[in-house]
């Protein structure tokens, strides 16, 4: 489910009900609306702060990314520079035996962890409510683990068979072997070859069913 990153509060600026004691209503709905249109810039510029903060982050990251680069090419120029295919004879023997450029790149580490959580969500999840302190309920359990699964897995509510079958999914599955119609395969087996129905097709049970309930072939 997606969530809302910000949140410009408050939404509704003319609606509320009036204190008691109000003499004059139209003054009092004024300033209120006032007020909510206050409180609702100074919302909006800490979202823009904490939005242009991001983009600056962003946009330092990327400027350091370009002057390693650019370190990068002016030191191969320098490099091309300074070869002379005149003096200098490279032989097809010696490109094939020279070892392969590999490049060092090195992976972004721990992209989605709790430092790189924005602001925004941060607030918000320290706003919701504390998961219930299941952890005192763990002395009490006859199975060695914590009472936090709970909250995490529901496979606490099942039996320890069916915890095994349920966290091995490499196990074999049986086969149930379709069931077998002796009776049919007798009454067929006792046509002529070329009176046999073909069994590509589904004929139906009733087809051609004699008075003692077994197969004849149809005349």
């Amino acid at each position: 489910m997606p969530l809302v990153e910000r949140t410009i509060e408050p939404k509704h600026l003319c609606r509320g009900a009036l204190p008691d004691g109000v003499t004059n209503e139209l003054e009092c709905v004024t300033n209120s609306t006032l007020a909510a249109i206050i409180k609702q810039l100074g919302g909006l510029s800490r979202h823009a702060e904490d939005i242009f903060g991001e983009l600056f982050n962003e946009a330092n990251i990327f400027y350091m990314r370009m002057n390693r680069l650019q370190e990068r090419v002016d030191l191969l120029a320098v490099k091309v520079t300074q070869l002379d295919s005149t003096v200098e004879e490279v032989s097809l023997q010696d490109i094939n035996m020279r070892k392969a450029f590999k490049s060092s790149t090195i992976q972004d580490q721990q992209v989605v962890s709790r430092n790189s959580i924005p602001n925004p969500v941060m607030e918000m999840y320290q706003r919701c409510d504390k998961p219930p302190p299941l952890n005192i309920l763990t002395p009490y359990r006859s199975v060695h683990a914590s009472a936090t699964t709970f909250t995490k897995t529901n496979l606490t509510c099942l039996s320890p068979q069916e915890q095994k079958h349920t966290e091995d999914p490499t196990r074999e599955v049986k086969k149930v072997r379709k069931a077998r119609n002796r009776r049919q395969e007798w009454n067929m087996m006792a046509y002529d070859k070329e009176f046999r129905p073909d069994t590509r097709l589904t004929p139906s049970p009733y087809h051609g069913m004699s008075s003692e309930g077994s197969l004849s072939p149809d005349r």
